[in-house]
C-alpha cells in the first residue's frame, strides 16, 4: 500500500457525487468477530446445513440456538473498530452516501453510520415466526433460549439460509448501486449471491471500484480500480483524512 493510492483514492471519493461501500465479515473481525467461514469462525464448529437454515431452526429452534447463542455472546461483546468509525465520518462529512453491508452485528450504525443498508438482517432484534411478535435481543438476554409471549422460540431477524434477502435491501441496494460514482467494497470477497452483483452493477454506471482487502479477490483484477491490501482499520482512517484534506483545500 503506498501513500500515491490513498490519495487517488480519496481523488474518487472527493469527486464522487454517489459513494456506496460495500462490506463484509474482514470489517467486523478487528472488532473480534472471527468470519463464520475461517478456521476459528463458527462452521467451523457447527454444520450450516444442521445449524444455519430456516428448516433447521423450524424444526429445532432449541438446537440451533446452541450455535446463536455463541454467536450472539461475541457480537455482544464486540465494539466499532476504526475502520467502522471512519465511515461514520465518511457519510458526516457528505462524502458517503450509503452502506450495503452482509454483516449483522450492528457495528456500523454504532460506528455513527446512518445510511446502512443491511443485506442480511440485524441480530439485536427477534422476532416470532408463529405470532409475529417482536422483541430487543437486549431484553430477552436473560432467557435461554428467549420465547415468545405464545411460548414458542424466537428467531434473531437475521437471514437464514433458505430464507429471501428482504425485498426492501434488494431493491434498495440496486437502485444505489446503479447510481453510485464511486463503490468502496472493504473486507469482503463478494463471492455470496445475491449481494455479489453490487460491484458490477456499480460498474455497469462507470463506477470507480476501491478495493480494500487483506488478500486479492476475484474483483482485483476483474472489476477494481485501486487495490489498497491491508487492514481495513489502518487504511479507512487514512482514506477519509485524505479526503477531508482534498474537501478543505478545494
Amino acid at each position: 500500500m503506498t501513500r500515491q493510492l490513498i490519495e487517488q483514492a480519496a481523488d474518487i471519493i472527493a469527486g464522487s457525487r454517489l459513494t456506496l461501500a460495500l462490506t463484509g465479515a474482514g470489517i467486523s473481525v478487528e472488532s473480534g468477530i472471527p468470519d463464520f467461514r475461517s478456521a476459528g469462525g463458527l462452521w467451523s464448529r457447527y454444520d450450516p446445513e444442521e445449524y444455519a437454515t430456516i428448516n433447521a431452526f423450524r424444526s429445532d429452534p432449541r438446537k440451533v440456538w446452541n450455535m446463536l447463542r455463541e454467536m450472539d455472546q461475541v457480537v455482544n461483546r464486540a465494539r466499532p473498530n476504526k475502520a467502522h468509525l471512519a465511515m461514520g465520518e465518511l457519510e458526516a462529512i457528505g462524502c458517503l452516501h450509503g452502506i450495503i453491508t452482509q454483516n449483522i452485528d450492528n457495528l456500523h450504525q454504532a460506528g455513527g453510520s446512518r445510511n446502512v443498508i443491511e443485506y442480511h438482517g440485524n441480530a439485536s432484534t427477534l422476532s416470532c415466526l408463529w405470532c409475529g411478535r417482536k422483541y430487543t435481543a437486549e431484553e430477552k438476554r436473560d432467557e435461554a433460549p428467549p420465547t415468545c409471549q405464545c411460548r414458542n422460540v424466537l428467531k434473531p431477524d437475521v437471514i437464514f439460509f433458505g430464507e429471501a434477502i428482504p425485498e426492501e435491501a434488494m431493491r434498495r441496494s440496486y437502485e444505489l448501486a446503479s447510481s453510485a460514482e464511486a463503490l468502496l467494497v472493504v473486507g469482503t470477497s463478494a463471492v455470496v449471491s445475491p449481494v455479489n452483483t453490487i460491484p458490477s452493477i456499480a460498474r455497469g454506471n462507470s463506477a470507480k471500484i476501491i478495493e480494500i482487502n487483506m488478500e486479492r479477490t476475484h474483483l482485483t483484477d476483474s472489476l477494481t480500480d485501486i487495490f489498497l491490501q491491508g487492514s481495513a482499520g489502518e487504511i479507512m482512517p487514512l482514506i477519509v483524512e485524505a479526503v477531508k484534506e482534498k474537501k478543505q483545500s478545494s
